[in-house]
């Protein structure tokens, strides 16, 4: 029974805390004159990766290697078909020039670079995860600078938010909610799940990927309702970015990280649905209610797959 609370009190703190974070992290960005964009692929995906930091970095310490990768990869496809998904079902998710042109290729290309070097020896080892983080840094690099520019280009008028405490208040709250909520849905979802007979494998690509990306889900579903669009995408796309490079860099880095056949599979697919995703976008820079429902549909054949396999 146990394993059940922990489960909707999870759900319960995982939702309140996004919504708080959204309107804390959307207040930060008009105060400091930051376009939103750049807080969702910064500060907000990396409030709403916790669980996945903590999950694989505890399973790398734990010798779990298997659960690390598929964790990420199922985390990241989760994120992108349904979170997305989910977004663009409930109003047309508009994509900035600069998203589509650096932002989305960067994503599914770090993908690409993962699923290189995961197939030289069939494992992430030390150097491997120091080169990730390398590229981290730069990639922080790149959004600090993007962040100045804007400042400068801001206008005073456009920016009217609530207090600096109020702010700080509800980001800090949120991501402890967040946190905490993740981990609670993670430990009781994988507790059920063992108590069926999933192999590892299964419950990182399946349970304990939908339950560290709850975050980004209900903190873009949030941001999206509440018309902050171009949060919702870069949560979505700066959290698959964290995932890859900080996440699995930490946890390769503490300790080499098998990358099975399966892993190799399903990041192959992670890419093709990147460049599904892209191309339905291309066209307006948006994605509508039936480019959501084909999405959700895809990652359903896909969870088919993984259960069948």
């Amino acid at each position: 029974m146990l394993k059940y609370v922990l489960l909707i009190a999870g759900f319960v703190l995982l939702i309140k805390g996004a919504d708080m974070f959204v309107d804390g992290s959307s207040s930060a960005a008009k105060l400091l004159k930051i376009p939103a964009l750049i807080i969702g692929m910064t500060i907000v995906a990396m409030g709403t990766s916790l669980p996945e930091t903590s999950v694989s970095v505890s399973a790398a310490l734990a010798g779990k290697n298997e659960l690390a990768i598929s964790n990420v990869v199922g985390s990241n496809i989760f994120n992108l078909m349904v979170v997305c998904g989910m977004c663009a079902v409930l109003c047309p998710l508009a994509i900035s020039r600069e998203t589509m042109r650096q932002d989305f290729p960067f994503s599914a290309g770090i993908a690409g670079l993962l699923m290189l070097l995961g197939g030289i020896g069939m494992k992430v080892g030390h150097i491997d995860g120091v080169i990730l983080l390398v590229i981290f840094a730069g990639f922080l690099y790149l959004m600090i600078q993007s962040a100045k520019k804007a400042r400068e280009t801001a206008s005073e008028e456009e920016y009217k938010t609530m207090p600096v405490w109020k702010c700080l208040l509800f980001i800090a709250v949120g991501i402890a909610a967040i946190a905490l909520g993740g981990n609670m849905v993670v430990n009781g979802a994988s507790d059920i799940a063992r108590s069926f007979g999933m192999s590892e494998n299964l419950i990182g690509m399946t349970i304990v990927a939908l339950g560290t990306s709850l975050p980004e889900l209900v903190t873009s579903v949030a941001a999206a309702r509440k018309n902050e669009l171009d949060m919702a995408v870069g949560n979505v796309i700066g959290s698959n970015i964290f995932n890859i490079l900080f996440v699995l860099g930490t946890a390769s880095t503490i300790s080499p990280v098998a990358f099975t056949r399966e892993n190799m599979i399903d990041t192959a697919v992670l890419i093709v649905m990147s460049a599904g995703v892209y191309i339905m976008a291309l066209k307006r820079r948006e994605l509508r209610r039936p480019n959501g429902f084909a999405m959700l549909a895809s990652y359903a054949a896909y969870a088919v797959y993984i259960f069948l396999r």
